[in-house]
């Protein structure tokens, strides 16, 4: 018989975000990019081999400029709403959306305060 999770341990107010707190990160990292001079906060969550996971934050009409695609990548909407941008078009990824990263040079736009989770393979070992 499986034995219930541990409960978590309190967080001390004002703690930072331990890895696997996705709400406290997302309002951690909104709470830097509204700070930010150019509206943007990144905290890379996961580093495992050739796999990544970075949390985003962007405020409301700020970007990531045009780059290139890693080898594969999604990107998830955790808060707000944003937009994948392509030479070919744009395509909204809203709260709760999984998207893969389209495999050509792209930015990202938010159209509110925004968090995201993008997920990326960086190389084949």
């Amino acid at each position: 018989m499986d034995s219930p999770a541990k409960p978590a341990a309190p967080a001390q107010p004002g703690a930072p975000a331990q890895p696997g707190d996705l709400a406290k990160l997302c309002e951690e990292h909104l709470a830097k990019a509204r700070a930010d001079a150019h509206g943007r906060s990144a905290h890379l969550l996961l580093h495992q081999g050739p796999l990544r996971q970075t949390v985003i934050a962007l405020t409301a009409g700020s970007a990531l400029d045009e780059h290139n695609a890693p080898l594969a990548a999604s990107v998830q909407t955790l808060r707000g709403s944003v937009v994948l941008t392509t030479p070919d078009g744009e395509q909204p990824v809203y709260r709760g959306d999984l998207r893969p990263v389209p495999q050509e040079r792209h930015g990202l736009r938010a159209l509110e305060d925004s968090v995201v989770l993008l997920t990326a393979v960086t190389a084949v070992g």
